[in-house]
Formats: structure tokens, sequence, C-alpha cells
């Protein structure tokens, strides 16, 4: 093939008209540019998908398990209300109920453990005599029934 032009064509052709090898450097350009911005555009989604659930797990929050999951509600139902709640719930701090309760949990069961029973029965053994072989008898309180209750 030739690459002389018609005669009745004119002289001087635009750039984004395509030569006569058949390449269009401008189609060429464009593809490249919209895979580009797929990518990109995609990339800026899942970043602002998962914000909620990097907010949560950043400031270490004890809902980051109900906001991922939360996440992946909205991801597969395409329900915005879902990502919102998330994103809300990552906000907020919820405060923790938990610790102060294990806190009174372990308090009680030490006061369980030293019963009154226990205390006077020591005090019977620190005024009696040393020298005795048989130890005094132990009474179980309410936390060594309760473990020994394992029925």
């Amino acid at each position: 093939m030739s690459d002389q032009l018609h005669p009745m064509a004119p002289h001087h052709l635009p750039f984004y008209l395509a030569p006569g090898s058949g390449v269009d450097p401008l189609m060429v350009v464009m593809g490249i540019f919209l895979i580009g911005t797929v990518l990109w555009v995609g990339t800026l989604y899942w970043k602002l998908h998962s914000l909620p659930e990097r907010m949560a797990h950043k400031s270490q929050k004890l809902q980051f398990e109900f906001v991922a999951v939360l996440g992946l509600i909205s991801l597969f139902t395409h329900m915005h209300i879902f990502w919102i709640a998330g994103l809300l719930l990552a906000m907020i701090d919820i405060p923790d109920f938990g610790g102060p309760l294990r806190s009174i949990a372990d308090s009680v069961e030490k006061i369980a453990d030293a019963t009154p029973e226990d205390s006077d029965a020591a005090k019977q053994a620190s005024s009696r005599p040393t020298g005795g072989d048989t130890p005094p008898p132990e009474k179980p309180g309410p936390a060594k029934e309760k473990e020994h209750s394992h029925v």
C-alpha cells in the first residue's frame, strides 16, 4: 500500500484522523486513559466504602466487628443505609460496661472467698497453743462449694 494521499484529499489532515496504516494513536491513548480512569474510580470507591471499617479499626472501637458486618451488608445489598449506620457507629464511642462489671464480679468473688467463718477459724487457730498435731478443720466457704458443684 502506498502512503500517498488521494488526489482529491486536502494536503493537511487533522492530527486525530487515523493514517492509512490502520493504527489509530488517539484511540490507543483514549483506551489507556479509560482503563486508568476505571481503575482509579474503582480504587476510590473501595476506599470510600471501607471508610467506616478503617475508622473503627484505627480508634480500636469495641463495635469494630459490627461496623465491618454493616459494611459487607451494604456492599452486597447496595442499600446505603447500612453504610451510613456503620459510619455513624464508627464515629460513636460506646462506653465500656464490661470492664467495671468485671471488676465488680472479681471483688465480689474475693469477698465471697474471705467469709467471716474462715476468719473466725483463723483467729481460733492463732489463739491455740502451738504444738498440736491436728490442724483445725477447714470449712468450705460459698465460693468453695460453688467450685465443687459441677453436676
